[in-house]
């Protein structure tokens, strides 16, 4: 709400400035331990999951099944050649990115998964739930 006043009235506020200054003492380190964005989606009968990974390639993702776990890891492998140039700024990261979420309601033996563009792509079935079964027993 604070951020809809007009004409940045905002900037007079003594919390703004002690935001300001921690940004500029820790400089933006917040962004070296970003997440990749998903999306759930419910499509009735499965979950779709998308992930953002752009610029990994499909061998640098890794995902695991961790009991009620499902884990995905993207990472920059560092064992490219380096070569000999100078570099006035650098801003592309190598490193590694992890997130983990719960599949308990999920059918885990059919989980597919693809990546194109940049976007990972995991089709997650639901479970069925159990039905209680009614019979009638007969009274001897």
């Amino acid at each position: 709400m604070f951020d809809l006043l007009p004409f940045d009235r905002r900037q007079k506020s003594l919390a703004r400035y002690f935001d300001d200054m921690e940004k500029s003492f820790f400089g933006g380190l917040s962004d070296a331990f970003a997440e990749f964005r998903t999306d759930i989606l419910d499509k009735g009968d499965h979950y779709l999951l998308e992930a953002e990974l752009p610029g990994f390639s499909k061998e640098e993702i890794q995902i695991d099944l961790d009991g009620d776990s499902l884990v995905i890891r993207a990472e920059h492998s560092t064992q490219r050649e380096e070569k000999e140039e100078q570099y006035i700024r650098k801003e592309r990261r190598y490193g590694s990115f992890v997130r983990r979420f719960d599949v308990s309601g999920i059918r885990t033996e059919n989980i597919g998964a693809s990546y194109q563009n940049g976007v990972l792509e995991l089709t997650l079935p639901k479970k069925q739930p159990d039905v209680p079964v009614s019979r009638k027993i007969e009274v001897r």
